[in-house]
This record gives structure tokens, sequence and C-alpha cells, in this order.
């Protein structure tokens, strides 16, 4: 397949395009630091910031879809996070509208994920202030993706810890609620949340749905 991808060099976005070339997909890397791409047949350096519309629908044309791991980076307080990471996720609609391209998989947070029926992680006192801005940020994601009636979205959340590990290609997938393991911890590598973005890729099974991903 061919799959551009924002945030191509992020924390989160690294992880899914190395995933996707290693199964032979094609990706397009977009990101504002393409020095930091590796060379390799199977990636496109694509240098261009989110709210250029113009420059992403230029890069979306042809692909089969398009992945959304845009952050607005970290040390920002909680509006400007929001409203950045909102700019961009309208910039990267318009450009798939322009594109003329209908499939677009996000990278989500856990903190939209539920704990309880109708109470989502980022309301329990438990989560950390220190991530309340980014988590509300993200969390909009799937709201701006959801009004797009023309749109075949899909919105993946991470457990509560993702961190660096190894790529297991065991883990559980979930719906709405808070994955907790048989450890009481809610976690996963990045490695393995990227191996399960690339699977909904390849076969969808959560089209216009938020799921998630956890051991």
């Amino acid at each position: 397949m061919k799959v551009a991808i924002v945030g191509a060099t992020g924390f989160i976005g690294s992880k899914v395009r190395d995933e996707a070339v290693s199964r032979g997909h094609v990706v397009t890397a977009i990101t504002r630091s393409p020095e930091k791409l590796t060379k390799h047949d199977q990636i496109i350096p694509a240098p261009a910031d989110v709210n250029d519309v113009a420059a992403l629908a230029g890069y979306f044309g042809g692909q089969d879809a398009v992945i959304h791991a845009y952050a607005p980076g970290r040390g920002l307080g909680a509006r400007e996070s929001f409203e950045k990471q909102r700019a961009g996720t309208f910039s990267i609609i318009a450009a798939l509208k322009a594109a003329g391209v209908k499939r677009i998989l996000a990278v989500g947070g856990a903190g939209s994920l539920e704990t309880a029926p109708g109470v989502a992680h980022f309301d329990t006192p438990e989560f950390p202030a220190a991530y309340q801005g980014g988590a509300r940020a993200t969390a909009q994601i799937k709201e701006l993706l959801r009004a797009e009636k023309d749109l075949e979205w899909t919105f993946l959340c991470p457990s509560t810890s993702i961190t660096p590990g190894e790529r297991t290609g065991r883990f559980r997938l979930g719906g709405d609620q808070l994955l907790i393991g048989a450890d009481g911890q809610s976690r996963v590598s990045v490695e393995d949340y990227a191996v399960a973005m690339i699977d909904e890729l390849e076969n969808p099974k959560h089209t216009g749905h938020r799921f998630t991903v956890g051991y």
C-alpha cells in the first residue's frame, strides 16, 4: 500500500513508519525534520508544516490512506496545545478533501478512554495533571473526524503507559474502555502499538470507531 504519515519522525509516528516499511508498504514521511529520516527505498521524505494545506494535499494525492500522528509537542500550555492540535487536524482534513483521499487512521491517547461507564480516564483523580493538556488536545481529533461524514476514519488509543520496548505482536484490542492487564497495569510498547495500527491499515475492522490496544 501507499500511505502518508503526518508526524513520521515523532515518538509514535516513527515506529508506525518503520512497521509499515517492514511489511513492504511505501511511506510518504511528512515531517518538519526530514533529516531525521533513515534513507530507505520505501520511505519518501516529505518536508512540510502541518498547517500547509497545499503541501499536505500534494503529498496525500494517490495515497491509499493517511495516518495522522501529528502532535503539537511538549512543554506547551493546555490551551496552546489544544489550539495547535485543532488547527493541525483541520489542516489534515482539508488536505484529505483536496487530494480526494477518504481513509485516515489517527493516533489517539489513553486519556479519553473510559475507566467506568461514561467516565473518561482524564476526568479521574489519578490521571496525572501534567498530561491533562495533551490528553484533551488529542481527544478532540476523534470528534473532529467524526463530524466529517465522507471520511473513513479510525482512532487508535494506546494504554496509559506507552514506552519503547519489545515488538511482541501479542496484545489485546478493546473498544472505548481502558485496558488493564493481569498485573494491574495499563501499558503497551510503542512497537506493539505500531503493529496494531498497521494491522488496521491492512485489514480494516474499526472504521468509524475508536479502539485501543494493550497487554
